[in-house]
């Protein structure tokens, strides 16, 4: 039908769809490959100075316990109390546990520390100091099964160590009994500060004459410290930076703490996220009504990120996997062998490529109204074609006047037009003459048809001859 039009107007806003939609895709492409470029940069920026952050933090907090592990007056004191047997059973304070106890308190306060401990190489506790330590809470007991590998590790290296945040156990009664006496297994010790809280270590050797006679342990509120240095630099609204264990347990607070109540995710109005929430794939947006039928367990899948990262892996990736919300995010993590830990960096996808969107908004718009245009135009077009087709087919029923087929219009004067025409029968050329239709009254018929009567009278040659009526 195209090529039956004289000018198929139609196809330029359809062509120039076409070269627009070509345009998108490929300024899609581009667009779409620098925001990733930029996107990788920014992640990795925010990722290093929290990274770097948090070591130059552990790094403080290992120079202040090896400070103090140092100073003079806790160093005999600790010597002493370090070399001393273990106290079983109820039992008074020696008079060196309560001088260190005296030196260590006002110290502890201005440090922002709670509690100090005086760890043996066996891994008892032989003494306490601080706040949360009156009454020598403690002492005499082994310490928790978790934390003995890195104080194994700092009695190997003789250098300081941090103990990431952990949930402070109902702690049990672990300590040597009295010769003679009966050994009593795992009887629980009231703790104050057990519930919602989580808690770090920071312990720094003891050494007499050069050998290791045990570790100075310096309690801290993460809370204060080590979720806020991981907060301080976030992208956008979405952007967050978290810290994992091995596990996929967070250990810093999220930043979607009140969503995750919401969710369902933290039981109780009063849990923090860290400690209680484990980084698993729920499976879907749990933002958009998804119910997910896993648990918070460790056997759950973790996150592409988390399991990336857990693996001992460091990556970035700008294609859109499910966060612990199930909500799309893009990432970059990094393991950090020396905390034994994971440390992430991530954003929701639809906040990270919000500007490729209305790029894309943009084409989609100027594709469709093009298209629509070259639709309107279309119809336009083939209202006019058919509008065009009937009109020949009128004027050439117009033409055909009995036995005379009109041909061409010759003339027209003040009351009708002629005609070029040609009989059908007889193939003889004529001209026709006839009325206007504007000028078809009484008057003007009468006239045409005296008109013919006088001419049909002529007979000289050059006048016309009039064959029909």
């Amino acid at each position: 039908m195209t090529g039956r039009f004289k000018l198929p107007i139609w196809t330029i806003p359809l062509a120039i769809a076409v070269i627009v939609a070509l345009l998108g895709w490929w300024g899609n492409c581009r667009v779409r490959d620098a925001i990733e470029v930029d996107l990788k940069a920014d992640l990795s920026t925010t990722l290093d100075a929290n990274v770097t952050a948090l070591q130059i933090w552990a790094n403080d907090q290992e120079r202040m316990a090896t400070t103090l592990a140092e100073e003079p007056t806790v160093h005999t004191l600790a010597g002493r109390l370090l070399s001393a047997p273990l106290p079983s059973g109820n039992f008074t304070p020696s008079p060196d546990a309560v001088d260190l106890e005296n030196f260590l308190r006002p110290r502890l306060r201005s440090m922002g520390y709670e509690v100090a401990q005086l760890v043996n190489t066996n891994f008892f506790i032989t003494a306490t100091a601080g706040i949360f330590a009156r009454g020598q809470f403690g002492v005499g007991a082994q310490i928790s099964e978790a934390h003995m590998d890195k104080y194994a590790e700092l009695f190997a290296s003789n250098s300081p160590v941090i103990i990431t945040p952990f949930k402070p156990e109902l702690l049990l009664d672990r300590r040597p009994p009295p010769n003679g006496a009966n050994r009593r297994q795992n009887r629980p010790l009231s703790f104050a500060r057990r519930g919602n809280v989580s808690l770090m270590q920071v312990a720094a050797p003891i050494r007499e004459r050069g050998i290791i006679s045990g570790a100075l342990a310096l309690i801290i509120n993460p809370t204060n410290e080590f979720s806020k240095i991981l907060s301080v630099a976030r992208r956008g609204e979405t952007g967050e930076t978290f810290a994992f264990d091995q596990t996929g347990l967070l250990i810093s607070e999220s930043r979607f703490d009140v969503q995750l109540r919401a969710l369902g995710l933290l039981a109780s109005t009063n849990l923090s996220s860290a400690l209680n929430v484990r980084l698993h794939d729920p499976g879907g947006d749990l933002t958009q009504g998804f119910k997910s039928t896993d648990t918070n367990s460790a056997d759950d899948a973790l996150t592409h990120i988390v399991a990336s990262a857990v693996a001992g892996e460091n990556g970035v990736d700008v294609v859109p996997s499910r966060d612990y919300r199930g909500v799309p995010v893009v990432g970059v993590w990094r393991w950090l062998p020396q905390f034994g830990i994971g440390v992430a960096t991530q954003m929701e996808a639809s906040e990270a490529f919000w500007l490729l969107r209305v790029v894309q908004f943009i084409f989609v718009i100027l594709f469709l109204s093009l298209v629509l245009c070259a639709a309107i135009l279309f119809i336009f077009s083939y209202a006019n074609f058919t509008s065009q087709q009937r009109l020949a087919e009128a004027e050439l029923r117009l033409k055909q006047l009995g036995q005379y087929s009109l041909e061409e219009k010759i003339g027209e004067g003040s009351m009708g037009v002629v005609y070029r025409a040609r009989h059908a029968l007889m193939r003889r050329d004529t001209a026709v003459k006839l009325l206007l239709p504007n000028l078809a009254n009484a008057i003007s018929i009468e006239r045409f048809q005296r008109e013919v009567q006088l001419t049909c009278q002529l007979t000289h040659p050059n006048t016309i001859q009039i064959y029909d009526y």
